[in-house]
């Protein structure tokens, strides 16, 4: 009887531990590859045009409605204590700190961790990865790190993107619809922009872009038993990508900002 409870407790143990060794053992391969030649430059501006351009309206859309209903929230509580001055430094400190990192991080993960984890999935499956090692070329290579090197570097720029879309969001339903003077509104927008804040942004995207693309290739690189496990990883890709952003979110925000 202990045997039996012993090995039920043990085997999703031992199952999670060698997850967990496989995932570091492929993190650490792929960030290695990342500054070893060959490179795939051709490979590396099509990821670039995948994650960062194709990206762009579904960011934008996200983080403009974003600000506007911060600034709708925030209006509504503050007008209670008559504090709508801080409408627009709320807005800034929300989209620039949290909303705009977080939010175009979770759209990033669902459109191209999930294209991701089903493209090298497929290509698993088919035997088109031992094709490559065949023909003496390294998969890492020619398939993560063109991925991980521009999710990295594009996630940023889309997120800096998003503070000024974000930003503008709140600007729009601040003068328009609650009625703040335009001037006043920009101006204490300019004067409670700290460099912290886009700072910590950033940093967020460049982690959430590392987080996508490496959840996204290991997943369907690992990926096996035809379509149904190619349906699998895209899944699994998504979701943890999602929980690891917003595990990630929590601690960067502590390490930033912790007293």
């Amino acid at each position: 009887m202990i045997q039996k409870f012993l090995r039920r407790l043990g085997q999703p143990l031992v199952k999670f531990f060698s997850s967990l060794g496989e995932l570091s053992i492929f993190v650490m391969r792929s960030v290695a590859n990342c500054f070893v030649p060959p490179f795939y430059g051709r490979n590396l501006m099509r990821q670039v045009m995948d994650i960062g351009f194709y990206s762009l309206p579904v960011v934008g859309l996200t983080t403009i409605f974003a600000g506007m209903v911060i600034a709708i929230q925030s209006y509504s509580g503050f007008s209670r204590f008559g504090a709508e001055s801080a409408v627009a430094s709320v807005v800034l400190i929300s989209v620039t700190r949290e909303l705009a990192p977080v939010l175009s991080a979770l759209m990033v993960a669902g459109r191209i961790g999930a294209a991701m984890a089903a493209e090298i999935g497929t290509m698993r499956v088919t035997e088109q990865i031992d094709a490559l090692t065949t023909l003496s070329t390294n998969p890492y290579k020619y398939l993560i790190t063109p991925r991980v090197v521009a999710a990295v570097v594009v996630l940023p720029i889309l997120v800096l993107i998003g503070d000024v879309i974000g930003i503008f969001g709140g600007y729009v339903v601040g003068v328009y619809q609650l009625g703040f003077n335009p001037a006043n509104y920009i101006k204490s927008t300019i004067e409670n922009l700290e460099t912290l804040d886009i700072t910590t942004g950033v940093v967020k995207a460049a982690v959430f872009g590392f987080i996508i693309a490496i959840m996204g290739c290991y997943n369907g690189f690992k990926s096996k038993g035809g379509a149904q496990g190619v349906g699998e990883a895209t899944t699994n890709a998504v979701v943890s990508s999602s929980i690891l952003i917003l595990i990630f979110n929590y601690i960067i925000t502590g390490m930033f900002f912790s007293k």
